[in-house]
């Protein structure tokens, strides 16, 4: 299965110390900033346009054309924030980028920097990843040490500062503006757009804000050129990207495939589901992406071919779910997730998080009442489109997905029966528990 992988972003990962400077040099590091350096800064835009590199952080949206949204009259400063919240349950490809090769990202930012004419530029970092934030720190102080940041940078005459900035831990503050609001001290919560950040961003300045798989792509889009990254993917999603697979299978992990490779392939990739067992259900881009069933296996897992199954691609953490596992139980747990993390600021999300969550506790416990599943159709027919950022369309989408193809678990527990009757949580633990004996604390899958 390896001719599946398309190891660019990983394929120092494996070295010896790779997140030293000097070993990401030996292994061609910071050769694409010199060649973007001799570039003019249009050209360089002009190149990540031509490779239609979109974003990795979920929305997809092609990278260079948002570079091009920085106003060209505003005299005000330019600022590129990377966001390295990474939040979104099940979901880990930039904290591990960042500790195995932090100098791939800085070494983007230097470049997306010098591109749209940016001297600060920000890391917004998740502040409980306290081993990766050291480690950025470090990167950061070895590429000033380097001349690759500071005044001058390789005697262009450009200057560029970086900082590394660690959140408190807020799932909304992987949402752009929410993110800023944070970065200037003020509360984590969304802005109204427009104005958008690329108008009116950090500090009210233009602003980019991009993932750090976004940024990490554009050195060796940059070294190889827009043809070899178009070579891969398909018509619409093209390059490389990474895959976490995690759940009920043998060997977890996170693989770099090009854009498009079907979800049965990356089953295989981790081994396929684990022995004596079959899939029952799968989320293809994290908590907030709508489930699948077995009959999508073959789906390809770009934005298009997921999107046309009614999900998305979202951040490509995918979790995977057999069949000793309760529909109710997993949708639940997503539920208290969005719920906990609601900023509170709109009352669709902060209200109807509460409720949905109030009403899928009972059902777990087989005390729900006639006409609850039909009360949390309507609950989320409320929330989604009039929540003042996605975070409530996120859990609408969620909960209705798991309705739509797992209904009689939901009635069964309008009908008196507990989840864990069912499906005994421990069945569906990956490593082994004692019984939950009934309780709604039982065995974490």
């Amino acid at each position: 299965m390896s001719d599946l992988l398309a190891p660019v972003l990983t394929a120092n990962w494996g070295q010896d110390r790779s997140w030293k400077i000097n070993v990401y040099e030996s292994q061609g590091g910071y050769q694409a900033l010199r060649k973007a350096m001799a570039m003019e800064p249009d050209a360089v835009i002009a190149t990540v346009k031509d490779a239609n590199l979109r974003g990795r952080g979920g929305a997809g949206f092609p990278t260079g054309v948002k570079w091009g949204f920085l106003p060209k009259d505003n005299p005000n400063p330019r600022y590129l924030v990377v966001n390295a919240d990474e939040s979104e349950p099940g979901t880990c490809k930039d904290i591990p980028l960042m500790m195995a090769s932090p100098h791939t990202l800085i070494e983007g930012i230097i470049i997306a920097c010098y591109a749209f004419n940016s001297n600060h530029a920000f890391i917004y970092c998740r502040g409980e990843v306290l081993q990766p934030i050291r480690r950025l720190q470090q990167a950061v102080r070895e590429a000033y040490s380097a001349g690759y940041a500071g005044k001058n940078v390789l005697g262009t005459g450009f200057d560029l500062d970086i900082t590394v900035h660690a959140g408190a831990g807020a799932y909304i503050c992987g949402e752009e503006t929410a993110l800023l609001s944070a970065l200037e001290g003020t509360r984590g919560q969304p802005r109204l757009k427009p104005p958008f950040p690329a108008v009116a961003g950090l500090y009210a300045c233009p602003t980019i804000v991009n993932n750090v798989e976004t940024i990490a792509s554009v050195p060796s889009i940059i070294n190889n050129g827009p043809a070899w990254f178009n070579a891969m993917g398909t018509e619409k999603s093209k390059g490389f990207t990474l895959y976490n697979v995690s759940g009920h299978v043998k060997n977890p992990g996170c693989f770099e495939a090009p854009m498009g490779i079907t979800m049965r392939q990356l089953i295989d990739l981790a081994g396929g589901i684990r022995e004596g067992h079959e899939l029952k259900f799968f989320c293809p881009g994290g908590a907030s992406a709508p489930i699948l069933t077995p009959a999508d296996v073959d789906v390809t897992m770009d934005y298009e071919g997921l999107a046309a199954k009614g999900t998305m691609l979202g951040s490509k953490a995918i979790q995977i779910f057999d069949e000793t596992t309760s529909a109710v139980r997993a949708a639940l747990r997503y539920m208290e997730f969005f719920k906990h993390e609601s900023c509170g600021k709109c009352s669709p999300c902060r209200e109807g998080s509460w409720w949905t969550t109030q009403i899928m506790q009972r059902i777990e416990r087989g005390e729900g009442e006639p006409g609850d599943v039909d009360k949390l159709i309507d609950i989320t027919s409320n929330v989604a489109g009039r929540s003042f950022c996605l975070l409530g369309d996120s859990f609408c989408m969620m909960l209705n997905g798991y309705i739509k193809h797992f209904r009689d678990e939901f009635e069964a527990g309008c009908n008196g029966t507990p989840a864990w009757e069912l499906f005994p949580y421990e069945k569906s633990a990956i490593f082994p528990v004692a019984s939950s004996h009934g309780t709604s604390e039982g065995a974490h899958a």
